[in-house]
C-alpha cells in the first residue's frame, strides 16, 4: 500500500460521510457523462463507470434513473469542472475541486471562505507542484486472482504499482495517469472485471504536520467549503490525523 492509498483511506469517510452530499456529487457526474456520451450505459463508458460508483455508494436506482432523465432535458444546466487552489491558515495548501453551472458564483463562494479563515486564493495551477493528479478505479476482485501478475499487466496502461485491496468488500482500487483513464477502463472491462467505477483524485506529494489546535481551524475551513453544492472534494496537504 502506498502514499495514495494511505491518504485516501484517512480522508474518504469524512468527505463522503453525508449521503445527500454524496448523491448530489454523483448526480452532477451523471449529468456530465450523459451530455457527453448519451443516456445508454452500454454505449457510454463514462456513464457506466459513474453508475458503478453510484451503486457502491448505495445511491438508489430511482435516483440514478432520475439523474439520467434530468440530464436529457433541454433545460438542464451544463456543469463545468473548475478547480480553485490556494493556501489556508498555517500554510496548508488547499485544492478545491468543483462542478458548477455558474463559475462566477462558485469562485465568489470559495474566495469568501479563504478570506474568512485568513487564507489566500491563488491562480489556477499555482499548487500543481504539491499534488499528483490521478485517476482511480475500483472494481470487483476475481477469485484466485494473481495480483502481482495483474499489476505487471496494468503497468503498460500507466497504472501505479501501489493498489488497495478491500477484503470485506471484495474490491481492488488502482491508481493511474489521468490521461490513460479511457484506456484503463476499456482494458478492465475487456478483462471481464465487474462494476468498474472510475474517478479522479489529487494526492499531496508531501504531507505537512500540524498542531492539534491548528488542525481544528483547517478542518472548519474544509467543512465550510464542503457545504457548497458546487464543491465536489477538498484536498489539502495536511497530514491525516492518526487513529
Amino acid at each position: 500500500m502506498g502514499r495514495a492509498f494511505e491518504y485516501r483511506k484517512a480522508t474518504k469517510l469524512k468527505r463522503w460521510g453525508h449521503m445527500a452530499k454524496t448523491f448530489t456529487r454523483l448526480g452532477k457526474q451523471i449529468a456530465i457523462a450523459v451530455k457527453a456520451g448519451g443516456p445508454e450505459p452500454e454505449n457510454n463508458p463514462t456513464l457506466r463507470s459513474v453508475i458503478a460508483t453510484c451503486k457502491r455508494e448505495n445511491m438508489p436506482k430511482d435516483n440514478i434513473e432520475r439523474a439520467i432523465k434530468n440530464a436529457m432535458g433541454k433545460d438542464q444546466s451544463d456543469y463545468k469542472g473548475m478547480t480553485y487552489e490556494g493556501y489556508g491558515p498555517h500554510g496548508i495548501a488547499v485544492f478545491v475541486d468543483t462542478l458548477t453551472d455558474n463559475p462566477t458564483r462558485t469562485v465568489a463562494d470559495v474566495r469568501s471562505v479563504f478570506n474568512k479563515f485568513g487564507g489566500n486564493l491563488g491562480t489556477m495551477g499555482s499548487l500543481a507542484f504539491l499534488f499528483d493528479h490521478k485517476c482511480v478505479f475500483t472494481f470487483k476482485k476475481k477469485d484466485g486472482m494473481d495480483m502481482e501478475e495483474f499489476i505487471l499487466d496494468m503497468i503498460d496502461f500507466d497504472v501505479d504499482e501501489d493498489y488497495e485491496e478491500d477484503e470485506e468488500e471484495g474490491t481492488i482500487t488502482i491508481y493511474g495517469d489521468p490521461k490513460s483513464y479511457a484506456a484503463i477502463q476499456k482494458h478492465l472491462e475487456e478483462c471481464g472485471f465487474e462494476d468498474v467505477g472510475g474517478d479522479f483524485t489529487y494526492i499531496p506529494n508531501d504531507l505537512k504536520d500540524i498542531e492539534p489546535e491548528h488542525r481544528e481551524t483547517i478542518n472548519k475551513m474544509i467543512e465550510r467549503l464542503e457545504e457548497f453544492d458546487d464543491v465536489q472534494t477538498v484536498y489539502t496537504n495536511m497530514k491525516p490525523e492518526e487513529e
